[in-house]
């Protein structure tokens, strides 16, 4: 039997001017401009350009900043986030969509590694059979550069996708061709083989170095993998001395031909969120120029709101009109406001991170660094963790040191002798220092790294050095150990 209950459930929703503003706030400055550009697009009464008689965006962050921490003058997000707002995509005509939650920035790309190999195999001398394996070998290369699926495997896609049928003579002559496209080692089948076919490639084959290199590749490559030296140089009857120029040449070949993990050749630059300068002997941060664009709602929209608002007419097609100019122009100041408050928080939690790692800021020493979690920022700042981490995960800050993320300044505590927190940036310093420094012959081992950095102070485990030394990309003693 079926019953209707009434229940009172109590939780929480973000509303879609929060959802946007979080947006605006995990958008590094790179992505910001074209963030505004959108907006400007869309929705014609944002203007850019300042009021007349207005301040600046610059001059008004820092007054209101000073301000805020005088009295809580700050911008309050309470102010336009409330239900009774009619701001911005919050009409329930279609306006907002909830997949627009889930709508990332458009990122500029490069071209594809495999539109690249397409091309280059567009300029050889091959008949239409061919044609097709080299795209359907093309097609399985992977985003590192290698071909993992098995020719018996491609053969078949080959005679079901494209009713091509073929062997494995056919199938590896035209891999051979695309192994011989740019970049050297692409579309091998695995990391000895790619290494080969960079050997091949070199100018110099006659080169005994080279030579000796694709010897050691085809027939110790077990053994150089391992760093088992000595079973190297008895098997391929080198001297050390040659042992070490091929070791050379080798580590200087590219194991990874494909490049990114998404397949695409793309040059990223990193812009800075923050600059800190150093102003009379103190730090002082400004934020990039960038982050302060000069935006006003449109003057004419404002005025044709006032006249359709004072018109005697209240046929539907005016009311609908009067509702289009409102939502325009409550979206513009929300827009305007959050662009306000998303400056307004990147300082606040700027200035923190400042106070908190005064020392390094000082001088730019690593081991200067406090231990410092999302928390930590977050009370000084009275703001939720979340939004400390959505600042963090995606900005920079430019010093006279080099330009730092800023989830870089925070760490885990590591405890010393004398019972102090030290930064875990500060153990790894060391830890990496001590690995630099090390006897090549004998690197090292992990236990042994753990009574060094004990004899120093630092009161750590070896599961703790073996965690750091994976972190810093250091292998294990044995694959450290040179001639």
């Amino acid at each position: 039997m079926q019953k209707l209950n009434l229940s009172q459930v109590l939780s929480q929703k973000l509303s879609p001017q929060q959802i946007q503003f979080i947006k605006l706030l995990q958008v590094p400055t790179a992505e910001l401009e074209a963030r505004v550009e959108e907006e400007l697009e869309i929705n014609p009464a944002l203007e850019e350009g300042k009021e007349e008689g207005e301040d600046t965006q610059e001059e008004v962050l820092a007054d209101n900043f000073e301000e805020g921490n005088k009295d809580d003058k700050d911008i309050n997000l309470d102010d336009y986030l409330s239900d009774d707002y009619g701001g911005y995509k919050m009409q329930g005509d279609g306006n907002y969509s909830p997949d627009e939650e889930e709508r990332e920035m458009p990122l500029s790309s490069g071209t594809s590694l495999h539109e690249q190999l397409l091309s280059q195999l567009s300029f050889l001398r091959l008949d239409e059979r061919q044609k097709l394996i080299g795209k359907q070998l093309i097609g399985s290369i992977e985003s590192d550069g290698y071909i993992r699926r098995g020719l018996e495997a491609i053969i078949n896609d080959l005679a079901f996708s494209q009713n091509v049928e073929t062997d494995l003579d056919e199938v590896e002559e035209v891999l051979r061709k695309v192994q011989n496209f740019d970049p050297a080692g692409i579309a091998a089948r695995s990391l000895q083989e790619c290494l080969i076919i960079q050997l091949e490639r070199k100018e110099h084959q006659e080169d005994e170095v080279v030579q000796k290199a694709i010897r050691v590749v085809n027939d110790c490559f077990d053994e150089f993998t391992k760093k088992h030296y000595d079973k190297i140089l008895k098997k391929c009857n080198l001297t050390e001395e040659d042992l070490k120029e091929v070791i050379q040449m080798i580590t200087r070949l590219n194991p990874k031909p494909g490049g990114g993990s998404d397949g695409l050749m793309r040059t990223q630059y990193i812009i800075p969120d923050f600059l800190l300068n150093m102003v009379n002997g103190k730090p002082e941060i400004t934020l990039n120029s960038r982050n302060a664009p000069e935006l006003r709602v449109s003057r004419s929209y404002s005025e044709m709101f006032e006249a359709y608002e004072k018109s005697d007419k209240k046929d539907k097609k005016l009311k609908d009109t009067v509702s289009f100019v409102k939502q325009k122009l409550d979206a513009a100041k929300w827009f305007i406001d959050a662009i306000k408050q998303r400056q307004q928080t990147l300082l606040k939690t700027m200035h923190a991170i400042l106070d908190y790692q005064e020392e390094f800021f000082e001088e730019g020493d690593e081991t200067k660094l406090r231990p410092m979690i999302l928390k930590d920022i977050a009370e000084r700042i009275d703001m939720d963790i979340s939004t400390v981490s959505r600042v963090a995960n995606s900005k920079a800050i430019q010093t006279e040191f080099g330009v730092f993320p800023l989830k870089y300044f925070f760490s885990e505590g590591i405890s010393t002798e004398g019972g102090e927190d030290v930064s875990n940036r500060e153990v790894k310093s060391v830890l990496q220092k001590l690995v630099d420094n090390e006897e090549k012959r004998k690197p090292l081992s992990d236990d042994k790294l753990v009574k060094l950095l004990n004899e120093k102070g630092y009161n750590i485990a070896r599961r703790t050095v073996a965690k750091y030394r994976e972190q810093l990309q250091i292998p294990v003693a044995r694959l450290r150990k040179e001639l």
